[in-house]
């Protein structure tokens, strides 16, 4: 462990040097102060404008869908350019919106109800989460057979089927991401302020939901076909995702930075904290590095969530070599993509302003030179955190689809849908405030090892003892290898006709 925390002490050395807009200095009784900060540069300021234009654009659109059928069919007589598709059907936006404002309060009070009971019964309600999320998919599939669902029956015993192998697989990694997860919730409930964070943001995605329902709904009564309608929707749900990712990162850099200024200063009532930290990190989450978010929500969920699937297939392959030698070319080829695109990066953004490639880079190279990465690997948090939010997001899909199934049969798959994605949305932007802590928890163990222990010497201790079981298990599975090769190459000289 000495030798962990030394090479992480030089890397976080040379990082510090290395980058011109952050300046530490150590007193003596090794607390942290931050030096005199420079004004942040603008980062990727290309995919600010393309998020912003895309914001104007989308919203033009839901106005102009949501009203050609709100309480007049065809209102801007829009059908005229579907005539070949038309099906004379009478719809209303009006007759879907409440369907999506059901979701929309229901989504809301599960990502409240997560918040307030945060610091007292967060443990039971993850693992209520990774036990509950497989009866409760094979439960809806079994319910959309019963509705003549038979498309989306599949795909939920499907899933059921999936996630109960990977929980099968990751079972043993549970009990240490309990402890990290615990670890995390501890540090921010001591925050209440970035806790209000969360609650205005959720506010905020309610509202842009509220536009993008309207437009929703009126894209359901549309007279055109099943097909355009499901084609346009997809449109809509891939911006609302964006945008709804783009604000689940905005909290997690505004977090991350509290986060990271706590330990980094030895704990919450710490005299050297500067004041108003939240609001500076507040602004430059919405101003100079809201180009890096924008830019970083685009791509970072699909690549970790592959990884994620990639990991569990190439642990249970055993000696298949040739499904082996394809899994690991995948395996590298995303663990590039990681290097650009992780969620580590948030936390170097909101500690230096770099862009987001840049801050990804860093963050994968301090956690591969320190070891860290090891235990990154080993640790299930985001998995487990993801599964909280699929199951807000079924449980507030469940409820919108209901409703429908009651008023307008033919239209439960669309609703009910597209409902279960504004659920998983306002419960990720509750879930991503414990998900901050944990990366920043990391990036802080990476850089100095003493910054947890003055914070918490027991998790120290028992992140220490996993980081050093972890390494030995690496090593033992490196030699193994090797000596496998040896006796490869050593049988086929043998065989080799001179």
């Amino acid at each position: 462990m000495n030798n962990v925390s030394h090479s992480s002490s030089s890397s976080s050395s040379v990082n510090s040097a290395s980058d011109p807009n952050v300046g530490r200095s150590r007193s003596g009784d090794g607390s942290q102060t931050m030096a005199a900060e420079p004004s942040r540069r603008w980062r990727d300021v290309f995919w600010l404008g393309i998020f912003m234009i895309h914001l104007i654009l989308v919203g033009g659109a839901l106005a102009v869908l949501g009203l050609n059928r709100f309480k007049k069919s065809d209102r801007l007589n829009l059908d005229q350019y579907t005539k070949n598709y038309l099906e004379n059907q009478k719809g209303f936006t009006e007759d879907y919106w409440p369907l999506y404002a059901l979701a929309g309060g229901v989504g809301t009070v599960l990502g409240w109800t997560w918040l307030l009971f945060l610091g007292s019964q967060a443990s039971h309600m993850m693992k209520i989460a990774v036990h509950i999320l497989t009866t409760y998919l094979a439960v809806l599939s079994v319910l959309c057979f019963w509705m003549e669902q038979f498309f989306w029956g599949v795909a939920f015993a499907i899933g059921a089927g999936l996630l109960f192998l990977h929980v099968l697989a990751v079972i043993d990694r549970l009990p240490f991401t309990m402890l990290v997860l615990q670890a995390a919730v501890k540090m921010v409930w001591s925050l209440p302020e970035v806790m209000r964070v969360a609650y205005a943001f959720m506010l905020i995605m309610l509202l842009w939901m509220g536009i993008w329902s309207f437009g929703a709904a009126g894209v359901v009564a549309l007279g055109i076909g099943d097909g355009g309608r499901w084609w346009l929707l997809v449109v809509l749900s891939v911006s609302l995702f964006w945008t709804g990712a783009v604000l689940c990162n905005t909290v997690h850099v505004i977090v991350s930075g509290m986060v990271f200024l706590v330990l980094s200063h030895g704990g919450r009532e710490a005299s050297s904290i500067p004041s108003k930290s939240l609001m500076k990190s507040l602004r430059y989450a919405v101003t100079t590095s809201f180009g890096s978010i924008c830019y970083g929500s685009l791509f970072t969920a699909a690549i970790r969530s592959l990884r994620w699937k990639i990991r569990g297939v190439r642990s249970k392959i055993g000696n298949n070599e040739c499904l082996l030698c394809c899994v690991d070319f995948l395996f590298h080829l995303v663990e590039t993509l990681v290097r650009f695109f992780n969620k580590y990066a948030y936390v170097q953004i909101a500690v230096s302003g770099k862009s987001f490639n840049h801050s990804a880079r860093d963050a994968w190279e301090l956690f591969q030179s320190t070891g860290v990465e090891a235990l990154i690997a080993y640790d299930c948090s985001g998995a487990v955190l993801l599964m909280g939010t699929l199951l807000g997001g079924l449980i507030t899909g469940t409820c919108s689809g209901v409703w429908t199934w009651v008023k307008y049969r033919d239209r439960v798959a669309m609703v009910g849908s597209t409902a279960m994605l504004m659920g998983m949305i306002l419960v990720g932007i509750a879930m991503v405030v414990v998900e901050s802590a944990v990366t920043s928890i990391y990036i802080c163990y990476a850089e100095d090892p003493l910054l947890i222990h003055r914070w918490d010497p027991e998790f120290f201790n028992q992140m220490s003892e996993m980081l050093h079981q972890r390494l030995q298990h690496r090593s033992a599975r490196a030699r193994e290898v090797l000596t496998h090769n040896r006796v490869d190459n050593h049988h086929t000289l043998e065989t080799l006709p001179f």
